[in-house]
């Protein structure tokens, strides 16, 4: 399809069938992803993968993915090197991709020593767009920017297809948005200035959630009870902490500057 902006690097379009609701425990049983190019061109990725641990029955009757299904499917361990060239070098959108699907991804990745950050450029979370726009879910977002209903709802390319489609209505029905319009606000912009538009980045934050924050040329930790306490003094006196965030449910950027700053190393001040 042609897609309604120039895209400046390929665009991955992704979603995840998983055996639970939680992203950083939770294994991955179906990726699926459509990565269109800058020439038009487009290029999939579909795999059942094999979690490693049985698929909880409740999730099961969401997606239909079942233990038999994918007994003898290749694991995530099996398929990482694949999927971090589909991704590598690429812009990615997703449905609640920033929640859950990126965070799910970026775990195993981590599990295998890798880092999923370090290959994807800017983030479209399409449901931010909509939610921003017309807050509904998926299948009300295909009936309402693509005029159909969602046939194949949670089965992961269906789901991958869908959301790249409406994230193609929602930039078509910008550029021709008129002043005023809702809308009017994506018209021109591209992954990148949606990536900001959605998600502001504050080049004083030294992580895209703002958990560490520089200030005055010192870096900060900005949440919970070391709030306000300088990074370096708590690398020489107190790695406890940073032990804890590596350990801990944090993003990989996150976890990427306390581990740094255990072995003694810190990001560079921002340019401002």
């Amino acid at each position: 399809m042609k897609f309604p902006i120039e895209l400046k690097r390929p665009l991955v379009v992704f979603d995840l069938e998983t055996t639970g609701l939680f992203p950083r425990k939770d294994r991955i049983l179906e990726i699926a992803a459509v990565k269109m190019n800058p020439d038009g061109t487009e290029e999939r990725l579909e795999h059942l993968v094999n979690p490693g641990i049985p698929i909880p029955p409740e999730t099961t009757a969401i997606h239909g993915v079942d233990d038999a299904m994918v007994k003898g499917c290749p694991t995530f361990a099996e398929l990482a090197e694949e999927v971090y060239a589909f991704f590598e070098g690429c812009d990615v959108a997703g449905f609640n991709s920033d929640r859950y699907d990126i965070p799910c991804l970026e775990a195993e990745f981590l599990r295998v020593g890798r880092n999923l950050s370090a290959a994807i450029v800017n983030r479209v979370d399409v449901q931010r767009v909509y939610h921003r726009m017309e807050p509904r879910d998926l299948s009300t977002a295909v009936r309402y920017y693509c005029g159909r209903a969602h046939e194949g709802a949670h089965g992961a390319l269906a789901d991958a297809v869908a959301t790249r489609d409406v994230l193609a209505a929602q930039l078509a029905r910008a550029q021709t948005a008129a002043d005023g319009d809702r809308y009017a606000d994506l018209k021109g912009k591209d992954i990148a200035a949606i990536d900001n538009y959605l998600v502001p980045h504050d080049p004083l934050n030294a992580d895209r959630a703002g958990m560490f924050r520089w200030r005055d040329g010192v870096l900060y930790v900005n949440f919970g009870k070391k709030k306000g306490e300088p990074l370096k003094r708590i690398m020489l006196k107190e790695p406890s902490f940073l032990h804890w965030i590596v350990r801990g449910d944090f993003d990989t950027d996150v976890k990427a500057i306390a581990a740094d700053a255990l072995e003694g190393r810190l990001p560079p001040p921002p340019a401002v």
